[in-house]
This record gives structure tokens, C-alpha cells and sequence, in this order.
């Protein structure tokens, strides 16, 4: 029998992802407070983030009465400069001065994945890290960017599957899909350990 698939995120950039998948999903939001903890490190943020979503939407769930028994998705990504967390820019005077530090320079995105069970109450994780390479930019290429694209709720300032990927001198990683929001070969892998195979299903 087919599980159902939760996607715990309102992101359309993680919906257009799994929607390759060729599954039918849920998407829900979970409200959780996303602020970082104080010296809580990249790697510890998205790993917080991404279960706390997913066991969200498991609470939220059993609070709505018996259900049929759910894979929920929980994902959260960080950009890293030279070990500084970055976060979304949400106005073109934040992303400029992102595109301006990330000239010449190289930024590391890390991408938390969570697949919980509701079934067996068990989930498992995995960080996904993708590396940009940005060329040396110019103010104006960086302000025509952001005017022709405005990337103001994207981790970077950029769209890679778009204009984007005119900024880059190279990008390096296992998964380029984890740099738009959702690792998708980690997640095949952590579903089909829950029985799960988009290629295979009956």
C-alpha cells in the first residue's frame, strides 16, 4: 500500500522538486520559530530545523484525530561565507550586499533532510553540502540581477535554475538539486529505506 507523502515546507522551490518525483504529495507549514540559537553552528541549525518541522506536522496531525499514518518531509538550508551563516535576503538592499561578499569568493550551502515516520515514530536525517563558486561580479551585474530576478526569498540572493547560474564560476557537490532546497537523490534514499520507490510503485 502506498504511504502517504507529506512535504513540510510552503517553499514552491521544494514543491517544483518533489513534484519530479511523480508521487502524490501534501504539502503542509509548519509553524516553528526558525531563529538560530545562540552559537548553535550551520550544521546544527538545519539539522534542528529540518526534524522540528517534520514532528510539527506530526504533533498538529494527532491533534486532529486518527489519520492515515504519514512520510513527512521536514528540509531547511543555510549559505555559509568563510563560516558565517547567511540567511534569506528579503529586500534587494540585503541581497545586493550578499551578491557584493560572495564576489570572487566561495559559498557553501548546507541542506538539512528529515523523512519521519509517523508509523514507526523513527525518522532519519541527512546533510546535503553544495558548493558556488561566484565569479568576480560587478555592482552593476550584481543590481541587474537582482532587478531582472529578484531572488529576495532564496538563501544566497540567487536562482541557479534560473539567471543565476550567470553569477558562478563553478559549482561543486553531489546533488545540485540540494542548492535549489531539497536534496532529492538523499531523499530517494531515505525513502525507499521506508519502502517507498518512485520508480517502483504498484
Amino acid at each position: 500500500m502506498q504511504k502517504t507523502l507529506i512535504l513540510g515546507s510552503s517553499s514552491p522551490y521544494r514543491k517544483m522538486l518533489l513534484e519530479r518525483l511523480k508521487m502524490p504529495f501534501e504539502c503542509h507549514t509548519p509553524d516553528i520559530n526558525e531563529e538560530r540559537l545562540n552559537e548553535e553552528s550551520a550544521e546544527q541549525l538545519v539539522k534542528r530545523l529540518s526534524i522540528n518541522k517534520a514532528l510539527k506536522i506530526d504533533q498538529e496531525r494527532r491533534e486532529h484525530g486518527p489519520q492515515k499514518k504519514a512520510l513527512i518531509i521536514g528540509s531547511d538550508q543555510v549559505a555559509t561565507l568563510n563560516g558565517r551563516v547567511l540567511g534569506k535576503p528579503h529586500s534587494e538592499k540585503n541581497a545586493i550586499k550578499q551578491l557584493e561578499a560572495f564576489s570572487n569568493q566561495k559559498v557553501s550551502f548546507l541542506t538539512g533532510l528529515c523523512v519521519y515516520n509517523q508509523q514507526s515514530q523513527h525518522y532519519s536525517y541527512e546533510l546535503s553540502e553544495y558548493h558556488v563558486y561566484f565569479r568576480k561580479l560587478t555592482h552593476k551585474e550584481i543590481v541587474n540581477y537582482i532587478k531582472i530576478e529578484q531572488p529576495l526569498d532564496c538563501a544566497g540572493s540567487f536562482k541557479c535554475e534560473g539567471l543565476g547560474i550567470s553569477l558562478f564560476e563553478k559549482m561543486e557537490g553531489n546533488d545540485p538539486n540540494s542548492l535549489i532546497g531539497l536534496p532529492l537523490i538523499s531523499l530517494c534514499k531515505l525513502l525507499r529505506e521506508q519502502g517507498v520507490n518512485p520508480i517502483a510503485i504498484n
